[in-house]
């Protein structure tokens, strides 16, 4: 009996060709919109100057970086990869998601479209650009290492739903875009894990998305607070057929606050959060956004799937302090 052929290699050149040929158009197309953002000292204030990265996601001057780039200073100095300089006036900033908006005067031609960080999957190719260490626009690549991950802010607050990604990251780095290879801005890189070899992180744009609306509406992020931290999880099919809903992700809680407006409401660590009043929540992005200052003092009704069935319960959320 004649074995199998066996099945033909494949052309290793030609993959890393593809990866190469896919990793550069993404940089070349979001590369120009990348700035290096200068804080000035403040000695009256005991402020230290900095630098750090932004990028431009509008023609306007828009731009996009962290909040400790910035930190209170008012006006930034932004830096282009042509060598044009222009101040910049801080719209403001969101500590608890280390996001900040500048608009910096002239026109902007590049720009960095923001992505679906929903879409994102693990494993999937990510390039981080920056001006590391005084190295200006400097670019590494590598992957979606885990998603739905929590980091704790400045402000000691969680910032949830953030990327993490294996994508070299160093001081300077910071407020850059993390890209796809689809030539958008994925998420904000935000920070690494000093003494660890691989492992930064990046707040998903869908969050930097919702904190930028904010911000331009209403100069600050208005949020409610219900008291929770928490991860994006399956939902179970048959969880979603007894809660009624088609969605195959929902929230998981991690901690409850103690006399939070949740732990008054009875929902506990490990309760997993369906929907809001009636509308599914498919991750952590979705109950941020769900959670917008119509709710504040506004009776809330959450579906939550627990091992006993699906239950349904009423809070009041909060003005964030």
């Amino acid at each position: 009996m004649a074995l199998p052929a066996p099945l033909p290699h494949p052309d290793d050149s030609a993959l890393l060709d593809a990866y190469s040929a896919s990793v550069a158009d993404a940089v070349d197309r979001i590369g120009p919109a990348v700035c290096r953002i200068e804080r000035a000292a403040v000695p009256d204030r005991r402020e230290t100057g900095g630098h750090g990265s932004g990028f431009v996601i509008a023609p306007d001057g828009l731009i996009v970086t962290n909040f400790h780039v910035v930190g209170d200073a008012r006006r930034v100095r932004v830096t282009t990869p042509d060598g044009a300089v222009a101040e910049g006036r801080v719209l403001g900033s969101d500590p608890d998601t280390d996001i900040a908006l500048v608009r910096a005067d002239g026109h902007f031609a590049d720009i960095a479209p923001l992505g679906d960080s929903g879409r994102l999957r693990r494993g999937q190719i990510a390039i981080a650009i920056g001006n590391p260490l005084g190295f200006e626009w400097t670019v590494t690549a590598g992957v979606v290492s885990a998603l739905g991950r929590s980091m704790r802010a400045s402000t000691g607050r969680l910032i949830d739903d953030v990327i993490q990604t294996d994508a070299a990251l160093n001081p300077g780095n910071s407020g850059g875009p993390l890209v796809s290879t689809a030539g958008e801005a994925v998420g904000v890189n935000t920070a690494v894990i000093r003494g660890a070899q691989g492992i930064a992180f990046a707040v998903a744009s869908n969050t930097a998305n919702f904190v930028i609306s904010e911000i331009i509406r209403f100069g600050r992020v208005r949020r409610a607070y219900i008291g929770v931290s928490a991860d994006t999880v399956a939902l179970p099919r048959r969880a979603a057929l007894m809660a009624q809903l088609a969605s195959t992700t929902a929230v998981r809680l991690r901690s409850v606050e103690e006399n939070g407006p949740a732990a008054k409401a009875g929902l506990k660590q490990g309760d997993i959060v369906a929907a809001v009043d009636g509308r599914a929540i498919a991750g952590v992005d979705d109950l941020v956004r769900a959670l917008d200052a119509g709710r504040i003092d506004t009776e809330t009704e959450l579906t939550i799937v627990r091992r006993s069935g699906v239950v349904r319960m009423t809070l009041t959320p909060v003005a964030r302090g």
